[in-house]
């Protein structure tokens, strides 16, 4: 496909103007189209087609036909959101006064185009006096060659349209000229990924048979929909199998490999849509905006404007400025008038609120410095009416009330239809009601005040000497109004328009009096404390009226003589009004109706009671929500929907799902803020006044209009037709069909506005509509015209390859079938176009992934005849098997499908077509048993001639593996089938087919000899040898023969189908059986096969008993036969089989089985045998023997026999047990020594020794092995160890030897010396014989174990001594080392061990009554004189010195730690420091340098300790002074200050503080003073609390 187009649709700017309805002239292109009647969009239909109704070739002016009649469509089903409009529209028809007529689009009488209505947008800047071109509009529309639009990526279902902000809609590309929102990001279709084929393998692995002790209940370890056999012919899952590459076309991303894409479960990447469509109202903009002379300005003869400040566009665009003035336009952006003059800017100050009439002739104005003014826009030069500020002095004589000056009016309101009734607030809190009329053409303006109170009011000062007014002091914020609003007539009359109802909102609450009849409140709603996420110093709010409109369920309005329609005045069938209002990020809905009831008044004039009817306004709570953030700005945009602003986003929010529909980014503080220019000096904060924008959104007739700080915009809500036709105009009308599809599954995102309410209706219209797409779109993209014309040439001559753009059509059109459950169009028209174009491949790729995912299960058996051949021809047969499973097999060509299976092995979807197709369930065995005859023939010759190359077989290319993968597909094919089920799928087939397909399986299976099949077909052979002998039973034989395990498998779940119940069938459980045997009886099964057959028989024996009674003969048999096979590795396969056997079969030689399972290794069955005859010794010698048990499981259970054997022998073991152990010990022992000794120690002490020398005669290395034994007897390890889980008893000194015991300590003194002394003190130090254990110590060097001892045996004298000796070997020792240069860690180590434990001796004499039993003095004399001594003489060696540097390190610190510990005892008076440091000094041998070295390094090293540990006690005490220091400050600040009492009366007798002094009459003479009163004591807490002393009962010092 080389017919190309330009990057971009292909669709040329001269069609585009042809396609489009005729231009608009300049005048209109300046203008808003607000259309309010039905007439005026239907009369676009009647205009004359510049095409013939054949050109299909222009688009665009088809898809507006489409669509032209939406607005009709959605007001017929009762859509209320133009409701306004219509009444609107009447209003401006009913004007009286011809000097301002309304002249807006919507009153025009002219046709207008669709394409004007829905764009709501103009086009490219135009200047005023210069003549655009006439279809500037319209290339308005059109995107940049760079900007590509969105297209839909993703398939799968969407999600609840709760809108989040960075994913709105997926489909609408950017049409928006520039505007205020920031133009969405572009994303492009991921490629398509094609799964690589998965291997196959045979049916079943050994470990997951029913066969094996282990196998699971289900047929396969796959999932129920995904056999194993077929698991490998899933080539390609979920995507094309030739995926496209070409380039992509224009500004649209491919669509071709959408179906790939979803399959892989992941959401596709969308792309943002436009939301809102946005024009900057140009004229009006360089008017307000630019600060040059403009022409208007001089023909009015005015001079520079100021800057906007607020808006108003309620009929008519009015904009107030800065300078006090009023611009009014109207939507044709004409300056109708300027209200106001410049001289009196300076007085007024700017304009902070704004309001326009409901008959648009008047304005009103609100100042900064709170005048108020109110224009006939037929004389805009000068107020007609104003309201000057007033002072609180003025007010104090009570002659006024009003704003008082320099108070900002904040909102201003006309109440109903009137002219001069105003509402007005400032930002003081006042509110105020402002009735402006004239009494005998003089002005009586009467002013009520409806909210708020005046600041403190100063003293009167005389006339004469007035002071100028103080300024006006700011007031708390709980006085500010934050928003006014009074409720407007709508276009159906309300009970409410009676009240003049006014809504007021404040920082705390919302309050809404009725000025009629009387001035009254009628509501408040208080906000709650944390309402709105902000503090009530930063409170944002804003509020808005939807008035009563007609209810969309009332009667359609009656037609009136002339042809026209009046509204009905049944108030029942008005809507109530609704408010909307917010606190922060809280939006809060009330309704607002009237409620009626009788109440008896006297009359006046006759005084009888009569009853009348007495109206009250009554309020609903109609919802409450809340944003993410503040909410800046708030207006209805219809009867069920808001726009919102906040800080960052614009959306629209739906009332009757309460959830944001819509919401895109915007910068809600670009808005103009009337308060802006206060900043500066400082009489409000740049951030709070930069949030006040509520007055720069105003909507109108669903046009909303934004007052930006550099331009004036308005904007529409695009509804689903504007999405779908934007689509269209951009040139991705694919984009178009896939989001119309989205509106019919109700899974687009956004609003559904201009769709009917009833699901069937929306169907309806947007299932025509789609319809309509869909042809519109294939006549387009297959028009004559467009493929030869020059779009579709390129600058290089190559054209561009529309591939992709054929491609996505396919798929977008089986998208939209298949919801619309129609397929005619997809198969008929659509299918003969690409056939008629010769690129039918293109759309059988593109429609294989439905076929595949079942989306689409019907297909003519034309197409899939190509289909078929395309694979065919492509080289991929493979592919046309998946194709055959997800297909219906009425829609095949039978012969050309079984002819290319057979050709290409294509065996599962052969199956399929045989069974599903044909209903033949036993030609899939046939074909299945001649491959599994060439397997078994290959195999023959396999092991005649083991070194030939049998890579394939004779005479064909076919694989030996993937024959042998197709040859495993017969089993399960016959699990499926003989349990009820379709194969590959595992779906239930109808019970009569079902039925039939067992009948005949089972008879041909098991048939005795070999059969034809089909009829008058070849006889079905399974010799090996060609013309072989066919031996009995021929079938099930070669089955068995190729794999016995699958084929036992497959009968095992056929053998749960209640089909075999039946006996009167020709085959049931028990014909198999024997059939099964009478196999196995020739012999020629190998031995693994029989013992196969024998587990199945066994196992199902007890599952069936009363179908299978099979003679004892037999079963004797059988189980004798599980137990001579010799293969160890099925031996739990057959004990289980034998369990199974032995639950229903008892055998009568139970001495010879029990003989044939002792050599079989069935020691469960052995086990519970022995353990019901009580035979204990063979028991125990199950359990030692059975090699699988775990060591764990071992010990317990052997544990548990020894009890019972015990249990039953008077609590002692019996003898044949006892040997039975003893002859077991080697076993155990090899298994865990430690839980062998405590089974020994608990069950038979006596077998301590033989463990023993078992240990010494059969370990290699018998010391350790030794070692772990004795002690766990003697002194178990106390940390927790897996291995040992047996309870071990305390030992006794009767049950364990002495000889025992000393070999023990010796163990431990040569292997673990460092844990002796531990050990010593766990065991019975009383059975120990000291002498003895010294002995050893000494001999095996354990020397600090020696010195322990005697300190344990009362002799710290002589143990010290003996460490002494000790000191001197081990010093010796380390000379000598060093000078030969051998290793010393052992001495260094025992030298360390010496003195640790000679610390502990001094440390332990020199506390409590010990003190006095020996000399303390001397005890420390002798450690410290040995480890001194030792020290001194090794310093005073030669050698090495780093090593002599490491060596002496070690030797002082061990000295420095001797001394710190003698400080640290508390008996100085038995020990002194001075005399015993006196004795080491003299005791040395000769007072040479070298010894007083050592004393000052040894002495030095321990003061630098203690100086250490002095800095680290300054370094705390200064932090905890300066901690100190500061919390006392604090205190002391805090007592100065003095505590305030919360209230006047006592916490506990709840009376006053100071009792009142009661009155005297006459003061006595000498009674004391008021201030010599003896006041009673308090006492007061920090929290407030004030109590009297006496009632707390605590001293009054305290």
């Amino acid at each position: 496909m080389s017919n190309g187009v330009q990057h971009g649709l292909p669709i040329s700017h001269n069609e585009w103007e042809d396609a489009v309805s005729p231009p608009i002239d300049e005048d209109s292109a300046q203008g808003l189209h607000f259309s309010d009647s039905d007439e005026e969009e239907g009369d676009d239909v009647d205009q004359p087609d510049a095409h013939t109704a054949g050109d299909y070739s222009h688009y665009s002016q088809q898809m507006s036909e489409l669509f032209e009649d939406e607005t009709n469509e959605s007001e017929d089903d009762g859509d209320t959101s133009n409701i306004l409009d219509s009444v609107l529209e009447s209003d401006e028809e009913g004007e009286e006064e011809e000097e301002f007529v309304y002249t807006g689009l919507d009153s025009s009488d002219g046709p207008v185009p669709y394409r004007d209505q829905l764009r709501d947008v103009l086009g490219q800047e135009h200047e005023e006096e210069s003549v655009g071109d006439p279809h500037e509009a319209e290339k308005s529309l059109l995107l940049d060659a760079d900007v590509k639009p969105a297209i839909l990526l993703e398939d799968e279902p969407l999600e609840e349209p709760e809108i989040q902000e960075e994913v709105l809609s997926e489909f609408s590309p950017s049409l928006s000229s520039p505007g205020p929102l920031t133009p969405p990001s572009r994303i492009g279709s991921p490629a398509a990924l094609l799964a690589s084929p998965r291997l196959a393998r045979p049916f079943l692995h050994p470990n997951v048979s029913r066969l094996r002790s282990n196998a699971p209940q289900s047929p396969s370890g796959l999932s129920k929909n995904e056999s194993i056999a077929s698991s490998h012919s899933h080539l390609f899952e979920g995507a094309s199998p030739s995926p496209s590459h070409f380039s992509s076309i224009s500004r649209s991303s491919s669509l071709s490999n959408l179906r790939a894409a979803s399959s892989n479960g992941g959401p596709s990447p969308t792309a943002p849509s436009e939301v809102f469509r946005w024009s900057e109202l140009q004229l009006v903009t360089k008017e307000l905006y630019s600060k040059g002379p403009q022409k208007a300005m001089h023909v009015l003869g005015t001079s520079d404007l100021g800057s906007p400040t607020v808006l108003a566009a309620n009929g008519l665009i009015c904009v107030g400025l800065t300078d006090g003035r009023i611009c009014v336009y109207d939507f044709k952006q004409t300056l109708k008038a300027i209200c106001g003059s410049e001289a009196k800017a300076s007085i007024l100050g700017p304009v902070t609120a704004l309001a326009l009439s409901h008959d648009h002739t008047c304005v009103a104005s609100g100042h900064a410095t709170g005048y108020i003014q109110l224009f006939d826009l037929k004389r805009p030069q000068a107020p007609i009416r104003s309201v000057p500020p007033t002072t609180l002095g003025v007010v104090a004589t009570g002659r006024k009330e009003g704003h008082i000056q320099g108070s900002r009016i904040v909102s201003i309101g006309f109440i109903a239809g009137r002219h001069t009734a105003l509402v007005s607030a400032d930002e003081n809190g006042l509110a105020f009601y402002h009735s402006l009329g004239k009494m005998l053409f003089v002005e009586a303006s009467d002013i009520l005040r409806i909210l708020g109170q005046y600041p403190e009011i100063p003293p009167v000062a005389s006339p004469k000497s007035a002071p100028p007014p103080p300024p006006t002091q700011k007031r708390k914020v709980r006085y500010t109004v934050l928003s006014m609003a009074p409720l407007p007539l709508g276009p159906a009359p309300h009970p409410t328009d009676a009240y003049d109802v006014v809504a007021l909102l404040t920082p705390t609450k919302l309050v809404v009096v009725g000025l009629r009849p009387t001035p009254k409140t009628w509501f408040k709603c208080p906000r709650q404390p944390d309402e709105g996420h902000l503090p009530r110093s930063q409170m944002k709010g804003t509020m808005a009226w939807f008035p009563s409109v007609p209810d969309s369920h009332a009667d359609h309005p009656a037609p009136l003589q002339n042809g026209t329609t009046h509204q009905t005045e049944n108030i029942a069938d008005a809507r109530d009004p609704i408010l909307a209002y917010t606190w922060g990020n809280s939006l809060r809905l009330v309704k607002v109706g009237e409620s009626k009831f009788k109440q008896r008044v006297r009359s006046t004039k006759t005084g009888r009671m009569n009853e009348v009817d007495i109206g009250a306004i009554v309020f609903e709570e109609a919802g409450i929500w809340s944003a993410d953030e503040t909410i800046l700005a708030l207006q209805w945009l219809n009867a069920n929907q808001l726009t919102i602003i906040t800080g960052n986003s614009i959306g629209v929010f739906d009332i009757s799902i309460s959830k944001l529909v819509e919401k895109t980014a915007f910068d809600g503080l670009s808005l103009v803020s009337p308060t802006l220019n206060m900043t500066t000096n400082a009489s409000i904060t740049y951030a709070s006044s930069v949030s006040d924008v509520a007055h720069s959104l105003r909507v109108y007739k669903g046009k909303m209009f934004l007052l930006g700080r550099e331009r004036l915009s308005v904007g529409t809500l695009l509804t689903w037709a504007d999405r779908i036709l934007g689509l269209v105009e951009a040139g991705d009308f694919l984009g178009a069909i896939e989001l119309c599809r989205t509106y019919y599954t109700d899974q687009a995102p956004g609003n559904r506005n201009g769709l009917p309410e009833e699901p069937s209706r929306r169907k309806e219209v947007i299932g025509d509509k789609l319809r309509s797409l869909m042809d519109a779109s294939v006549r387009y993209a297959f028009a004559k015209e467009r493929l030869t014309d020059e779009t579709h040439v390129t600058p290089d001559h190559r054209g561009v390859d529309l591939t992709s753009l054929f491609e996505g059509l396919v798929t977008t059109c089986c998208r939209a079938c298949i919801v619309l459950d129609d397929f005619d169009f997809l198969f008929e028209d659509l299918f003969q176009c690409y056939d008629d174009n010769c690129i039918a491949p293109i759309y059988l790729r593109q429609l294989e992934p439905f076929i595949l995912d079942s989306s689409i299960q019907h297909v003519p058996p034309r197409i899939t005849q190509r289909l078929v051949a395309l694979h065919e021809a492509d080289g991929q047969p493979e592919y046309v098997e998946r194709l055959i499973w997800h297909m219906d097999p009425a829609c095949l060509d039978l012969n050309q499908t079984i002819l290319l299976c057979q050709k290409f092995h294509l065996y599962d979807a052969l199956i399929y077509i045989y069974t599903r197709a044909l209903q033949d369930y036993v030609a899939p065995v046939v074909e299945l048993l001649g491959l599994i005859r060439q397997v078994q023939q290959y195999r023959h010759k396999v092991a005649n001639a083991p070194e030939g190359n049998f890579d394939s077989f004779e005479g064909s290319d076919i694989p030996v593996e993937s024959l042998l993968l197709n040859a495993y597909k017969i089993y399960p094919y016959l699990s499926n089938v003989l349990s009820g089920l379709s194969y590959p799928s595992e779906e239930p087939l109808p019970e009569d087919e079902a039925f039939r397909a067992k009948r005949s399986l089972y008879k041909f299976l098991f048939f005795g000899r070999s059969s034809i099949w089909p009829e008058g077909g070849k006889l079905v052979l399974t010799a090996d040898e060609e013309g072989g002998l066919e031996p009995t039973y021929p079938y099930a034989r070669q089955l068995l023969r190729f794999d016995a395990e699958s084929f036992l498998h497959s009968l095992d779940i056929a053998f749960e189908d209640a089909y075999l119940n039946d006996e009167s069938q020709n085959v049931n459980r028990l014909i198999i059986v024997r059939i099964l045997l009478e196999i196995l009886s020739d012999g020629q099964i190998s031995s693994e096969d029989v013992t196969l057959v024998n587990i199945f028989v066994a196992r199902n024996v007890p599952k069936y008993p009363q179908f299978l009674q099979i003679a004892p003969t037999v079963l004797h048999n059988i189980l004798t036969g599980l137990a001579e096979d010799p293969d160890f590795r099925t031996r739990e396969d057959r004990q289980l089989a034998a369990e199974y056997l032995l639950s229903v079969y008892n055998p009568h030689d139970i001495g010879t089985v029990t003989s044939l399972f002792e050599d079989a290794g069935f020691y469960r069955i052995l086990r519970t045998w022995y353990r019901h005859d009580r035979r204990w010794a063979l028991l125990l010698c199950t359990y030692v023997n059975d090699q699988q048990l775990v060591p764990n499981t071992l010990f317990e259970n052997i544990h548990s026999v020894l009890k019972l054997a015990e249990r039953h022998n008077k609590g002692s073991l019996p003898s044949d047990v006892a040997e039975t152990l003893a002859d077991s010990l080697p076993q155990l022992l090899n298994t865990s020594i430690r839980n062998t000794a405590i089974i020994v120690d608990i069950h038979c002490p006596s077998l301590h020794q033989a463990a023993l020398s078992i240990l010494h005669t059969e370990f290699q290395d018998k010391d350790h092995p030794s070692y772990v034994y004795l002690r766990q007897l003697l002194a178990p390890p106390s940390n927790e160890d897996e291995e040992v889980i047996l309870p071990q008893r305390p030992p006794t000194t009767t049950d364990i030897p002495a000889s025992m015991r000393e070999e023990f300590v010796d163990l431990q003194s040569r292997l673990h010396p460092e844990s002796l002394v531990d050990v010593l003190k766990e065991m019975d130090r009383d059975s120990l014989q000291w002498q003895q254990v010294i002995d050893i110590c000494e001999r095996n060097e354990a020397w600090d174990t020696v010195v322990w001892a005697l300190n344990w045996q009362h002799e710290p004298q002589a143990a010290l001594k003996k460490a002494e000796t000790y000191y001197k070997q081990l010093t010796r020792r380390i000379i000598h080392s060093l000078e030969e240069g051998s290793p010393i860690n052992r001495e260094i180590g025992l030298l360390n061990a010496l003195g640790l434990t000679g610390r502990d001796i001094c440390l332990e004499r020199s506390q409590g009554l010990l003190a006095a039993e020996v000399p303390l003095e001397d005890l420390w004399f002798s450690l410290l004189s040995s480890q001194i001594h030792g020290v001194q003489t090794i310093s005073a060696t030669g050698g090495d010195a780093e090593r002599l540097a490491d060596i002496l390190a070690t030797l002082r610190s061990s000295v420095q730690t001797t001394f710190t510990s003698l400080v640290s005892i508390t008996s100085t008076q038995a020990v002194s420091f001075p005399r015993l440091f006196k004795r080491l000094v003299n005791s040395t041998p000769t007072a040479t340098g070298t010894q007083y070295t050592e004393f000052r390094l040894i002495l030095g090293g321990m003061l630098e300790s203690y100086h250490s540990d002095e800095d680290m006690l300054v370094i705390s005490k200064h932090l905890v002074d300066r901690d100190l220091f500061e919390t006392i400050s604090h205190l002391t600040a805090e007592k100065s200050r003095g505590w305030s009492p919360a209230a006047a009366r006592c916490s506990v007798c709840r009376k006053p503080i100071i009792q009142p002094v009661p009155r005297a009459s006459k003061p006595l003479s000498g009674s004391s003073s008021p201030s010599h009163l003896t006041l009673p004591h308090i006492v007061v807490s920090r929290t407030g609390i004030i109590s009297h002393s006496a009632c707390l009962s605590i001293p009054e010092d305290q």
